[in-house]
């Protein structure tokens, strides 16, 4: 239930209202965007709204139960606000978008009306169509643990326990060249095994990436240095002299976890599960039946 201000609330059971709505969008890499379908910017909540005019809000149906609720905003691309590059580099994805009233008159008397995570975007003509998908988004997120071969943590996060910032563990990459859209030739990482990084995380330092994580896949070793592939798309914004850091990655396999990060004792996967192969294949002669661990 939402509490309307005194001053807010006299102002709505008048007969003249002075309303704007004001939208502030917190996206994850901690910039903070503000806009207003007003004429003159607004402050909101400790953030300035600039005026975007051609912003406009969709309708959004309000559902009973746990169903989401969605809408949109409908926009056009501005270069020093809302960047077409910058929505094709996923900066905007998964923001959280908050939907303020407003008295543009008195814009201390304000109501948040709802809280929103940014779903597709679909940019064309210059302009831009947001999806707004309500808080009941996250009751879509898998919950719980499966029982698994591998493990379900993600290596250096609180469950995993591995110490990534320690000495061996990452490294500073520059981009020699970029050999397709998912793979760039590195140099810099030299010290480092083959595979090192695979799986690993790579955050840039420079370039149109700045300040974006992408996903390793794969580390091999070549004649010009290493080469790295990841899992979407970096050859399109990155050009020779970029930098980024890369820390080391796990297949998640219990092995791996033991020998390249010394953590078996963390690991939060099943090694010993046996998998439908062997629930499902008949008795052999010489199969160990005295209670032995049957995965090795």
């Amino acid at each position: 239930m939402k509490t309307v201000g005194a001053g807010l609330a006299a102002h709505l059971a008048g007969s003249e209202t002075t309303l704007a709505h004001c939208w502030r969008v917190l996206r994850s890499d901690g910039v903070v965007l503000g806009f207003t379908d007003h004429d003159v910017e607004l402050v909101v909540s400790g953030t300035a709204c600039r005026p975007m005019h051609g912003l406009e809000g969709g309708e959004v149906p309000a559902r009973l139960g746990a169903q989401v609720e969605t809408g949109e905003v409908l926009g056009i691309l501005h270069h020093d606000a809302i960047d077409d590059e910058d929505i094709a580099l996923g900066r905007f994805d998964g923001a959280r978008v908050e939907t303020w009233l407003v008295n543009w008159a008195d814009p201390a008397q304000n109501l948040l009306l709802r809280v929103d995570t940014i779903g597709e975007i679909v940019r064309e003509d210059g302009t831009f169509r947001a999806e707004l998908r309500s808080a009941q988004e996250a009751l879509n997120s898998v919950r719980g643990r499966l029982y698994q071969g591998l493990c379900d943590a993600v290596v250096g996060d609180a469950r995993c326990g591995v110490n990534l910032a320690a000495p061996g563990r990452s490294g500073t990459a520059t981009v020699v060249s970029v050999v397709d859209p998912f793979r760039v030739l590195v140099s810099g990482l030299s010290g480092f095994v083959e595979d090192w990084f695979a799986f690993g995380m790579g955050q840039w330092s420079g370039g149109k990436r700045v300040g974006l994580k992408d996903a390793v896949l794969t580390h091999r070793k070549g004649s010009g240095g290493d080469l790295l592939g990841f899992g979407q798309r970096v050859g399109d914004w990155v050009v020779a002299g970029d930098v980024f850091a890369v820390t080391a990655g796990c297949d998640r396999r219990f092995s791996t976890c033991k020998a390249k990060f010394g953590n078996g004792v963390n690991f939060r996967g099943f090694p010993h599960v046996p998998g439908s192969d062997y629930v499902l294949r008949y008795p052999r002669e010489g199969d160990a039946l005295d209670g032995r661990a049957v995965v090795p």
